[in-house]
């Protein structure tokens, strides 16, 4: 039996390559086919390579995009190695570290935070533009395959506009990947006045938005990809720790705002306020995995490294074999996600 399900993918720079994993170990799933994809920033990135590669080649043209992509980004085709020689490997933490710590990075980030990209002038590119701009949009933007939906923050009103269908384009992703302090706003006309508006990340409006997914033609299954982690027990106090925490809060409080409307809703749909099929009953799964990104850093989001992406992919892939061998017969069924127990 088909189980359909709708994915929503967290941005957050290179640590997306978890999501990578996540989406690799589902694609080894047949049974699971991804009717709906809402993603941000990294997410918007993954969606698209997603779609685009099922539309050409089914499962493995799924797999082989995002493989590509990644490779584009950083990460080795083969990091595979006998067993043994893992325990000479630095752990993802320590490597983590150590790039953080470099006397470069340290630079580097104290003049980022005195200058914009508005600094560099008629030199400044992105350099996320040749990889985007490979993407085939006939692909990415096809009737058939998973609905994908796109998100980016409108800079004059903060509101986040969903980019789908025929919208969706090298400037749209661009947009939605637009952190403000390494990136030039992406300017897209409106569709109704022509007149170009700036845009910035899409995860600082929705990270991702999950109500695109809340289309009664798609399945009621959201399984979001989480990539930020929620809580930190350490009290931040390095200038580049708060500046991390900063960012995992901001980029995850539109994500658990809808997350707070879904449970409500849920709340009257099981007391009776609200009568069932007037109002969408999401089912809501979280795959992430909390402790392994908390070793992480701010630095690693920015420059990735092949190690911390292959490893954050097998994190992934761990992540969602776990979700799976636990919750996979609750899709359709029910909600894996606590969300009275995580906003109680």
């Amino acid at each position: 039996m088909t189980i359909r399900i709708n994915l929503a993918l967290q941005g957050g720079g290179a640590h997306g390559a978890f999501t990578w994993g996540v989406l690799d170990r589902i694609l080894d799933d047949e049974e699971i086919e991804v009717a709906g994809i809402s993603g941000a920033s990294a997410g918007a990135l993954n969606g698209a390579a997603f779609k685009s590669g099922w539309i050409y080649g089914g499962r493995e043209g799924a797999r082989e995009n995002l493989d590509w992509l990644w490779a584009q980004m950083g990460a080795l085709n083969d990091l595979r190695m006998p067993h043994w020689m893992t325990g000479f490997l630095p752990s993802p933490a320590h490597v983590a570290s150590a790039i953080s710590n470099a006397w470069a990075v340290s630079m580097g980030d104290s003049f980022t935070r005195l200058t914009t990209p508005y600094s560099y002038g008629p030199f400044y590119s992105n350099p996320l533009n040749e990889v985007v701009e490979q993407f085939k949009y006939d692909q990415v933007c096809a009737e058939g395959g998973p609905k994908l939906f796109i998100g980016a923050t409108n800079v004059h009103t903060g509101k986040i506009r969903i980019f789908s269908g025929s919208e969706i384009n090298t400037d749209a992703i661009l947009a939605s990947a637009c952190l403000p302090t390494m990136f030039q706003a992406v300017e897209i006309p409106d569709p109704e006045t022509g007149e170009n508006v700036p845009y910035w990340d899409g995860g600082y409006s929705g990270n991702p938005a999950l109500f695109p997914l809340f289309d009664p033609a798609l399945p009621d299954d959201i399984v979001i990809v989480n990539i930020n982690p929620l809580a930190r027990k350490e009290l931040p106090v390095t200038p580049q720790q708060i500046q991390n925490r900063i960012n995992e809060i901001s980029f995850n409080s539109s994500l658990l705002r809808e997350l707070r409307a879904v449970e409500f809703v849920q709340r009257l749909i099981e007391n009776g306020t609200v009568a069932k099929g007037q109002m969408k009953q999401v089912l809501v799964h979280i795959i992430g995995d909390d402790d392994f990104m908390l070793d992480l850093s701010e630095t690693t989001k920015m420059m990735p490294n092949p190690y911390i992406l292959a490893s954050l992919k097998a994190a992934g892939r761990k992540a969602a074999e776990g979700f799976l061998d636990a919750h996979k017969r609750d899709l359709g069924r029910k909600s894996s996600a606590d969300l009275p127990e995580m906003f109680g």
